[in-house]
């Protein structure tokens, strides 16, 4: 494992916690009656530490309350990322920090590099635990009401930290519907969703215009999270609206305005990231299942505990487009240029999400529903399109057929979730290498006819 880089080294922990976590839920008290089957075991592993939240099982029935706890351990562990839980505890033992321990916190939180390594875990653990414990307490108010203390208490504890590492799992097997007009329950989801989605780059500086605000110093923020905040404010606006708008005369109808208008927000901001939801999935409209498939796309941002193309890479993407549109060479947001490389690397990942989603849904499509015409499995696409880009995007959103996939397919979908969870970049880099090899010759340049 020491010759292992930094990308790679990644790889194999998540890998390593994912088969922990199946040995864990393997064990007869980890299941209430009988014992889970491997791809079971596996399978829930896997969207836990890669905070998913699909499952194939009904884990408020058929987990005991041990096997409920290693769910949430392991959201716990790959929603803040194993590397930062490592590397924490290195320092805890021995006080420093080696080359590799830098390099593997900067690959995880931070593209920039990292100088006070200890200051900046003490920072991501110390954001977590308040954020998390200021959840709790809202939950706790809330569900009080509805349950014994001591079960109110464990419900709170457990959704506060699967909203914020934006895991989608609920200890009810509706999800939240039963709490679609709660202000509460909502908004309290709404928040820890944003806060978890939105990076711990951007929450640092949110911290930092706080802090400076109050001794009256100036203080700006980043480029970067001028972009994701942007990017992720007109995503959700626009995400509410136009979901509001394909399912207003369905599953919105009957509804009180108030609950309308909370519904379709509350979608719009989970369907990007969470997974979490106030509405039957499986009932929604055609349009409303693709906006939300394009939603769990593009998903949450850099350094965050989601997954998807990232807000960044979507801006970069479609602030390319504008200038090329636009016939101009450069392509600007927010009055500043972008570097070729970082549109090189978004067009990369923009490509590669595309073939990967491609590429599963024509697999999943044959080994799942192969066998029949189309015409006896009219919705079977959509539905199976939009569970391949929810386990890529590390959503865990589903129309409701994830426990009826065959055991292939439960496979695929594992593979699929380890992969979004991981990144296009992360996964490039972890199998050919850091750094590319450059030539020591070039090519001659020709053109080609495009479009």
């Amino acid at each position: 494992m020491g010759k292992l880089k930094p990308t790679q080294l990644l790889l194999f922990s998540f890998a390593t916690i994912i088969l922990l976590g199946t040995a864990l839920l393997k064990l007869p008290y980890a299941a209430a009656g009988n014992p889970l089957s491997f791809i079971e075991a596996l399978f829930s592993a896997t969207s836990a530490t890669c905070v998913t939240g699909l499952t194939v099982i009904d884990i408020s029935a058929k987990l005991t309350l041990f096997g409920q706890i290693v769910i949430m351990s392991l959201i716990q562990i790959g929603g803040l990322g194993i590397m930062t839980f490592s590397t924490f505890f290195i320092f805890l033992i021995s006080k420093r920090f080696s080359i590799r321990d830098r390099e593997l916190l900067q690959q995880t939180l931070s593209q920039q590099p990292v100088k006070d390594l200890a200051s900046l875990l003490k920072s991501v653990f110390g954001v977590t635990i308040v954020i998390e414990s200021v959840g709790v307490l809202f939950y706790f108010l809330r569900f009080s009401k509805d349950f014994p203390g001591g079960k109110a208490l464990y419900f709170s504890v457990f959704h506060s930290i699967s909203a914020f590492c934006n895991a989608g799992f609920s200890l009810f097997p509706d999800s939240f519907v039963r709490y679609q007009g709660d202000f509460i329950i909502n908004f309290t989801t709404i928040i820890l969703i944003l806060l978890g989605g939105v990076g711990f780059i951007v929450l640092f500086d949110l911290y930092k215009k706080l802090r400076t605000k109050r001794t009256m110093a100036r203080s700006q923020f980043s480029f970067h999270t001028r972009v994701v905040l942007h990017t992720s404010f007109w995503l959700v606006i626009a995400g509410a609206v136009l979901f509001f708008v394909f399912d207003f005369f369905n599953r919105l109808q009957l509804l009180p305005w108030s609950s309308r208008i909370l519904t379709a927000l509350f979608q719009s901001v989970t369907s990007r990231t969470a997974g979490f939801n106030t509405v039957d999935i499986g009932a929604v409209s055609n349009s409303s299942l693709f906006l939300i498939s394009m939603l769990m796309l593009i998903g949450a941002s850099p350094a965050s505990c989601g997954g998807g193309m990232k807000t960044t890479s979507f801006a970069v993407l479609t602030a390319m487009v504008a200038a090329r549109f636009r016939n101009r060479e450069d392509v600007h947001l927010f009055h500043r240029r972008i570097d070729q490389d970082v549109i090189s690397k978004a067009v990369s990942i923009g490509a590669f999400s595309f073939i990967i989603i491609a590429m599963f849904t024509l697999i999943l499509l044959f080994t799942e529903v192969g066998g029949l015409s189309h015409l006896q499995t009219k919705g079977s696409f959509l539905e199976i399109l939009f569970e391949v880009v929810s386990a890529f995007g590390t959503v865990g959103l589903s129309t409701g057929i994830t426990a009826d996939f065959s055991n292939t397919g439960r496979i695929l979908l594992v593979l699929l979730m380890y992969i979004g969870r991981l990144g296009p970049i992360t996964l490039a880099m972890a199998i050919t290498g850091e750094r590319g090899t450059k030539l020591p010759y070039r090519y001659a340049k020709e053109n080609l006819m495009v479009g």
